[in-house]
């Protein structure tokens, strides 16, 4: 079953509106990721920082994840860079690099004392100033967090931020069980098509399973017998289509999203077609 939306239907954009229905929900204690973050989150082993010493090891460092954290300090002791380094044990998971390299800060045109988060899924970053003395593991860990978008991304409270601050307007949920045994191949399937969408659509996993996700389900006018489902959005708009699928596949997925992007095209194109052929 397909279901479009049209612009204006819904009185406000669709991902804040999602993000107001966590926040009265309420935050979980999960984080972002695919679930295995939150059982770091209060770990107290030191994981060392990767020395980033020139330009080339920046380069192969930020490269080399989805998702990595640099530190660039003029000194590695100072107490500017003790939160970056107690976080680094905290997110195991996460990538980290430490540089006070000239070459390296101007190659990235950061000042000292700046950490920087680099994400692959929607080529960005996002600085954080060490120097406000405000920034403590928390807050760094809550940087982090906000902002790790990878190429499936687990929709949460904390998530929710970050995905709307992304430059990516074209967003995917899919809504579906985590706990199915058929989870796994879905999610190496939603994967695969992720990667054809890369750079172009954000690609979202909403947990139907959740209590404080029953009110995103519904907010897409969809029942639990109904899922899976694929949601797909155009942020500036409110353009939406959704569709119940049987199960999910990554033709299916990649038929969903093409057929959406030749809707939003065919939307730009039919206002220049008119205004060409007024001129003539």
């Amino acid at each position: 079953m397909t279901r479009r939306g049209q612009a204006g239907t819904m009185g406000t954009s669709i991902f804040p509106c999602l993000f107001i229905i966590l926040l009265t929900r309420g935050f979980p204690a999960r984080c972002a990721g695919d679930g295995s973050s939150a059982s770091h989150s209060t770990a107290s082993t030191a994981e060392k920082p990767i020395l980033l010493n020139n330009v080339e090891d920046a380069e192969a460092f930020i490269g080399g994840a989805e998702v990595v954290v640099a530190g660039f300090f003029q000194e590695p002791d100072s107490s500017e860079a003790s939160p970056f380094l107690l976080a680094a044990g905290r997110i195991p998971e996460v990538p980290f690099g430490l540089s006070s390299s000239p070459a390296v800060l101007s190659r990235y045109g950061v000042a000292a004392n700046t950490v920087t988060l680099f994400r692959r899924v929607d080529n960005d970053r996002r600085d954080l100033d060490m120097n406000n003395k405000d920034v403590d593991v928390e807050k760094m860990t809550r940087f982090i967090r906000m902002n790790e978008l990878r190429l499936v991304t687990e929709y949460n409270p904390v998530t929710a931020i970050g995905v709307m601050q992304s430059s990516l307007q074209l967003h995917l949920l899919l809504i579906t069980d985590k706990m199915s045994p058929k989870h796994p191949e879905r999610m190496r399937r939603y994967r695969a098509a992720a990667e054809l969408f890369k750079g172009k659509i954000l690609f979202i996993l909403v947990d139907s399973n959740l209590k404080s996700n029953e009110r995103v389900v519904s907010f897409f006018k969809l029942k639990k017998s109904q899922l899976p489902a694929l949601a797909i959005f155009h942020t500036p708009d409110e353009e939406q289509n959704v569709l119940t699928v049987d199960e999910v596949s990554v033709k299916g997925v990649q038929d969903f999203c093409n057929n959406f992007l030749q809707r939003m095209q065919k939307k730009v194109d039919e206002p220049e077609k008119a205004a060409l052929n007024e001129e003539l």
